[in-house]
């Protein structure tokens, strides 16, 4: 669910969308979000001082837990890695 999220918003943000890949990895009690795009668009994934990157990780933190239906209150860490 937050690989699609991601999966999206850089598609629209890079100019080789081709090019995008992301992996989930469940680690345990963390989920790991890995972002591939084309080094050309490393900048606009980013952004300036970082924004861009953070405001997608904000996107991830307030999405609801996968499980929020079956009655689990855990909350696992979403980390979200560009490469």
């Amino acid at each position: 669910m937050e690989e699609n999220l991601v999966q999206y918003i850089a598609e629209n943000l890079v100019n080789a969308p081709e090019e995008v890949s992301v992996n989930r990895k469940d680690t345990g009690r963390s989920v790991v979000i890995e972002l591939k795009v084309a080094s050309d668009d490393m900048g606009r994934v980013i952004g300036r001082n970082g924004r861009v990157a953070n405001s997608i990780r904000a996107l991830l933190r307030a999405m609801p837990p996968a499980d929020a239906g079956s009655g689990r209150d855990r909350r696992r860490r979403v980390i979200l890695e560009i490469e």
